[in-house]
């Protein structure tokens, strides 16, 4: 009887790392990490069909994982708890190290090492001192579930039109949503093509939460 309820314990701990087997499922993980979100948001960020995201999401609640509440006659889901993007962030750390193949891949999706980057502890200095300007280049909805403070919301589909908002005495430092996330990348290549001084953030806002660095909420500009 021992050993049955070891494996029944054992197969239950499984359903987690079940739910996580999917590397469409890990992005909906990477997107929750930004902020509660429908359906449909889900679908077209992930660039999938609304029945398969579906699909996706009833695993990971299942798995309690994420959660799902309803306003009006839309469902929104959001993770669980700080927990799961701590979980997530460690997944994809542990990842990017044993795994080979993690290392190419994500020089294709980034892009070449041709951005530079600054901690989390320069850019509070920098900041502090009025030395950089701050955008954050992510959608405006994920702006406004939280983000750094002081940071000014420029997603990355109008940094192009938008660049006389940035002052050419300072230098502009970029952060996205982590630290596989394109957006920061192409932002600091778009700014020091067009003659700004421009760094990107070593990560991005997920690891900036799970170090305990200040968030704010508020409406996107």
């Amino acid at each position: 009887m021992g050993e049955s309820t070891k494996e029944q314990l054992f197969t239950h701990l499984a359903r987690v790392g079940k739910a996580l087997g999917n590397g469409k499922r890990l992005e909906l993980i990477d997107l929750l990490a930004q902020g509660p979100r429908s359906v449909a948001e889900l679908a077209e960020a992930a660039r999938a069909g609304v029945t398969t995201t579906s699909a996706h999401l009833q695993v990971l609640k299942h798995a309690g994982l994420v959660r799902a509440t309803r306003a009006g006659t839309t469902i929104f889901y959001d993770l669980a708890g700080d927990d799961i993007a701590a979980l997530y962030a460690h997944l994809r750390d542990v990842a990017a190290t044993r795994v080979a193949d993690v290392a190419p891949a994500a020089r294709d999706y980034l892009g070449p090492a041709d951005t530079e980057q600054v901690s989390r502890e320069e850019l509070l200095s920098r900041v502090a001192h009025g030395d950089a300007v701050v955008i954050d280049v992510r959608p405006g909805t994920e702006f406004a579930a939280g983000h750094i403070p002081g940071a000014v919301s420029i997603p990355l589909d109008e940094l192009a039109e938008r660049l006389d908002e940035l002052p050419h005495d300072l230098e502009i430092v970029a952060y996205c949503r982590g630290a596989f996330c394109v957006f920061s990348h192409d932002a600091v290549r778009l700014l020091r093509a067009r003659g700004h001084r421009a760094r990107r953030l070593e990560d991005g806002i997920l690891e900036w939460r799970l170090a305990g660095e200040p968030v704010v909420a508020a409406a996107a500009s």
